[in-house]
């Protein structure tokens, strides 16, 4: 906990479960006020927020649908409500579904694209307009941009277009003392990640890292914790925290 982050108010999309959820718990443990946004699951964004109280820190839940403009305004509007203002906006939903090209599900590409372009970009538009000075914005891309593994395409593609809109909003935000950044894991132990794995293809991507383990969330939680609060020197970055894979 530094000087630099008590006090400060953070949104994070996606913070019952994953990521999300490890970002949620660090930003709390770091002195931060969290929203914990979420889709579907209310006792599990519950569970996150008795979590974060049960530490001594300040939570509520908040359900909302990233991609629909108004009950994202609405999340934003309940963290003034109930904390004056927002500082950091962590943009953690995400949705993922595998596919090569040629057997490509067109209507798993427009959900997903919906969740994650159209999200970000409603996310976006609205913490621009709302974060305060010395605040940040996080968006989440992946290490499969890099990596380019078959059948993640469709889904690198959605967050290719994240690395763009974080690059560009870093720009426009100029002289705002706002800093845009992503974080883009590499293989790392969600329900999301594992879920149609078995054991030969995790461990084939586990030795794609030259640490061979798998990322827990509190590693990207970490990462997350240092964009959000003292990194007010990096800006417009991509940091591909995935153990050393290309």
């Amino acid at each position: 906990m530094t000087d630099s982050t008590v006090g400060r108010v953070a949104i994070v999309t996606g913070g019952s479960r994953g990521i999300g959820r490890a970002s949620a718990l660090r930003l709390a443990a770091d002195g931060q006020a969290v929203v914990v946004g979420y889709g579907g699951s209310k006792a599990e964004a519950d569970s996150t927020v008795a979590e974060i109280t049960a530490a001594g820190g300040r939570a509520i839940a908040a359900q909302a649908d990233v991609a629909d403009e108004q009950a994202m305004t609405e999340v934003f509007d309940a963290a003034e409500r109930a904390f004056g203002g927002v500082d950091v906006v962590v943009h953690a939903a995400g949705v993922l579904y595998q596919s090569t090209i040629a057997e490509l599900d067109l209507d798993q590409l427009d959900r997903m694209h919906r969740t994650n372009i159209r999200g970000p970009f409603v996310v976006a538009k609205l913490a621009a307009s709302r974060v305060r000075a010395g605040g940040a914005i996080l968006t989440f891309s992946t290490s499969v941009v890099g990596t380019l593994l078959p059948a993640y395409a469709p889904y690198a593609a959605s967050k290719g277009a994240v690395e763009v809109l974080t690059k560009i909003l870093a720009r426009e935000l100029r002289g705002r003392d706002i800093t845009v950044n992503a974080v883009a894991p590499g293989p790392t132990a969600t329900a999301m990640f594992l879920e149609g794995k078995d054991e030969a293809i995790i461990d084939r991507l586990v030795k794609m890292a030259p640490l061979e383990r798998l990322g827990a969330p509190e590693d990207i939680a970490e990462v997350v914790s240092f964009l959000a609060g003292p990194a007010r020197w990096v800006n417009g970055q991509v940091l591909r925290a995935n153990g050393g894979m290309v």
